[in-house]
């Protein structure tokens, strides 16, 4: 069932209430995540005592990080993280998001042959598959994915993988697995580096600025109540780095992956 925290008054407009039934695990996944119905209306539950621990992330944080990774991007107006509240459910509290149905004739992000790299899409890099054989991943070039590159720089994303990026049916995409995400370090990792170099937009500029007076008002205190005072004051930081440059920012020059693997 969602808890008395948040009260049914916060919860985003529409979220089902009431008890939460699994139907089954999404396997294979680093945490426990199940797949269940809450309100007649399917849902993802990740429950915090299924988070596996991590050398640099704090235990039992990842489902506050995913919250908070939905505030933010409802900050920005973007509606990239589908409505994720923190409930409870058959193993505990944990993490409940809104089921996205991805659509399988559009591919956002994607593996070729080295060097073919389809119209309309971007080159990130070269590399083997499997079978040694030499392939290029590539990614969308769209509005979506650059709104979502540059929420991935805001909220210090570790792990955006393609298989993270969900097509839907309008044009839309959405992200998912926003656990790994709000360090006080650079942490980014993600496969959406297309950009690199370009300018911020100005209906980009103008999301952002939004979002750092969201940072210093209502969203700031939001973040301060699941997040550390140091994690909430970097994010602030990094929107103000990202206006000051005016441009999607390369990867850091550092022994750190910047490609999360495997990148599926």
């Amino acid at each position: 069932m969602i808890p008395d925290h948040p009260s049914p008054e916060a919860l985003p407009d529409g979220f089902p209430t009431g008890t939460l039934t699994l139907h089954g695990r999404v396997l294979p996944a680093s945490n426990a995540t199940f797949v269940g119905e809450l309100g007649g209306v399917r849902v993802v539950y990740k429950p915090i005592a299924g988070e596996r621990p991590l050398w640099d992330f704090p235990d039992g944080t990842l489902a506050a990080r995913e919250v908070g990774s939905y505030a933010v991007s409802q900050a920005l107006g973007w509606d990239i993280v589908p409505p994720t509240v923190l409930g409870d459910g058959p193993h505990g509290p944990g993490m409940v998001q809104l089921w996205r149905d991805e659509v399988e004739d559009q591919v956002p992000v994607d593996i070729v042959a080295e060097g073919e790299v389809p119209a309309g899409y971007r080159h990130v890099f070269d590399g083997l598959d499997a079978h040694d054989q030499p392939v290029s991943l590539v990614h969308e070039d769209s509005a979506a994915l650059r709104r979502m590159a540059l929420f991935d720089v805001v909220v210090n994303n570790a792990d955006r993988k393609g298989g993270h990026v969900l097509p839907m049916a309008d044009g839309h995409r959405h992200g998912v697995d926003h656990g790994l995400t709000f360090h006080i370090e650079h942490k980014l990792r993600t496969v959406l580096w297309g950009f690199v170099g370009e300018p911020i937009s100005a209906d980009e500029d103008r999301a952002l600025r939004r979002l750092a007076a969201a940072l210093d008002a209502e969203l700031g205190a939001t973040l301060a109540a699941s997040l550390t005072d140091d994690e909430v004051a970097t994010t602030r930081r990094r929107v103000a780095r990202l206006l000051a440059r005016g441009e999607f920012p390369a990867p850091a020059s550092s022994a750190y992956p910047v490609i999360p693997w495997p990148p599926f």
